[in-house]
């Protein structure tokens, strides 16, 4: 894929994300009086914009420190989303930044407090810690802080695009030699 670089504008940050929620007011205790982030907003409508489509929903917004937001729709038939069938269950998620690793801890023991599961405190590559978890509509959030210092942070950028080129070629190489003992089969 070939991207055209003609003054090419630049994305200024995350506005939102947006899931389907089974029940925006279970969805609302869980972001809002647990996680704490402010409701901010309450779309209702019968109609999809984008679409013209007839599909009366609520959608709702809660707002992050930094500006951005995480929003939920509701289409009032108490149906989360589905989990994609090929993908695992650990890959698709959102990761939220709090500021310190004190913050990730305490909020680690105010959600377990809460009766919700956590998985972690997880080091990554000496990169970020993060701990793991699920809302009430089956979403997989991570709680990440940033601990590597700004050095090893702009090493890892330097290396970015080779260590990419080395995993790209690694698996171009393992499907060519999966394609050819499917052939000789």
């Amino acid at each position: 894929m070939t991207i055209a670089s003609n003054n090419p504008r630049p994305v200024r940050g995350l506005h939102h994300f947006a899931w389907r929620c089974k029940d925006a007011e279970e969805t609302r205790q869980f972001y809002e009086d647990l996680l704490g982030m402010p409701l901010v907003h309450v779309i209702q409508n019968d109609h999809v914009p984008s679409t013209g489509e007839h599909c009366p929903y609520v959608h709702i917004f809660f707002r992050m420190l930094d500006g951005s937001f995480i929003a939920f729709f509701d289409l009032g038939d108490n149906t989360a989303a589905l989990p994609s069938p090929n993908t695992p269950s650990w890959v698709n998620h959102i990761a939220l930044r709090v500021a310190s690793r004190d913050d990730l801890h305490a909020m680690k023991a105010r959600i377990e407090s809460h009766g919700v599961d956590v998985v972690g405190v997880t080091d990554h590559d000496g990169y970020i810690e993060s701990i793991y978890f699920f809302d009430p509509n089956g979403l997989r959030l991570e709680l990440t802080v940033e601990v590597a210092s700004a050095e090893v942070v702009a090493g890892f950028a330097r290396d970015a695009h080779e260590a990419l080129a080395g995993w790209t070629h690694l698996k171009r190489s393992n499907s060519s030699s999966a394609g050819s003992e499917r052939k000789s089969s």
